[in-house]
């Protein structure tokens, strides 16, 4: 069995009594004391949480422009230095490698951050699909915290001299945290306002307590990936392997926005020339129950497919979750979930079932 990996601020979730799990091979957090009252507080105020298990890969040279773009799906001219973009990536077929966020510092010089899950299979796949370029995973080379919800920039604020309010949505820059060189970024994956900070490791004990300091009068908390993943379900964001995956298309998972026909990239003949098999929708639970990954979809009776993600909301106090149905399917109003050899209505939502004010 293959030994765990550990982030560098393992020693601090220890500290916390943080219940730690196995996770796509690091040991994580999954909570520290109650993700409801973690989630809550990223809603209302302020959570800190060690993304140090995601992973960062750099391309490099005189032709990255062109091998990043040919690489993901969404339009790389959208973006200038110092801005960040969101796509997929794809096989030839259409299914989606992974889902990434890229880091323009220069036309020479992109950083893709990666799902921890994916680190070496996109490594690899960088690597085998571009040419004239360094590809290099620099995964080992950061630490990374986020720190999320409506109190995040007046914290964060108070460590750096880095004008945040500058730092605009899908942005980022070069500065200091706690007097530490980092890269701050303004991405999210919670619904909320926040920022990542990436940083050298040997800086991790430095900068998780700085920022634990400056938002104590804000009630700020750490927070584990039950909160993440409760968060990020609201806001409607995929999971990779739960709701995107390599049997999965961008236009089969309402990411549709990010696929620019009007480029060259690969995968998209196979998008333009084949209809989606399914579709992505939200539900919500009518009864009193809470939905998993893996429970069964049943449309009139029939076994249509299975819930890709479901919890309950702390925010809504409801059960929600996401599933796919087939595209052509007439008029779908409802559709029922099998949860413990039972049936459980739904009311259909969109996938996004949070939007912040």
């Amino acid at each position: 069995m293959e030994s765990l990996k550990y982030t560098p601020f393992n020693n601090i979730h220890k500290s916390l009594g943080a219940k730690l799990v196995p996770f796509f091979g690091w040991e994580m957090p999954v909570q520290y004391k109650s993700i409801v009252e973690e989630h809550l507080a990223v809603r209302n105020s302020c959570g800190l949480f060690d993304v140090s298990h995601m992973g960062e890969i750099t391309v490099s040279g005189q032709n990255a422009s062109n091998e990043v773009q040919k690489l993901i799906t969404n339009d790389l001219n959208k973006i200038n230095d110092w801005e960040a973009l969101y796509s997929p990536m794809c096989y030839e077929h259409g299914g989606i490698v992974d889902d990434i966020i890229v880091y323009r510092f220069s036309d020479t010089k992109y950083m893709l951050a990666v799902n921890a899950s994916n680190v070496e299979k996109d490594f690899n796949w960088v690597k085998r699909n571009t040419h004239g370029v360094e590809v290099v995973n620099i995964s080992d080379d950061y630490a990374e915290l986020a720190i999320q919800g409506p109190k995040a920039q007046e914290i964060l604020q108070n460590i750096t001299v880095c004008e945040l309010n500058k730092i605009g949505s899908f942005c980022f820059e070069l500065g200091k945290v706690a007097d530490i060189d980092s890269i701050i970024s303004r991405t999210g994956y919670t619904g909320e306002d926040g920022f990542e900070i990436y940083f050298s490791p040997q800086h991790a004990e430095k900068v998780w307590n700085a920022i634990m300091a400056s938002g104590k009068q804000f009630g700020i908390t750490p927070a584990g990936l039950g909160a993440r993943d409760t968060l990020r379900l609201e806001a409607g964001l995929m999971l990779y392997g739960n709701d995107i995956d390599e049997n999965t298309t961008p236009l089969e998972a309402t990411l549709k926005w990010t696929v620019s026909t009007g480029k060259q990239f690969i995968g998209k003949d196979s998008l333009i020339n084949n209809k989606p098999m399914k579709k992505l929708v939200g539900f919500e639970l009518i009864e009193r129950s809470v939905p998993r990954h893996g429970n069964e979809v049943y449309i009139d009776g029939v076994l249509k497919g299975v819930v890709t993600s479901g919890t309950f909301s702390p925010t809504f106090k409801k059960s929600i979750g996401l599933c796919y149905v087939p595209p052509d399917h007439p008029n779908i109003k409802q559709i029922n979930i099998k949860i413990h050899d039972k049936m459980y209505e739904t009311i259909i939502k969109s996938t996004r079932f949070y939007r912040r004010k």
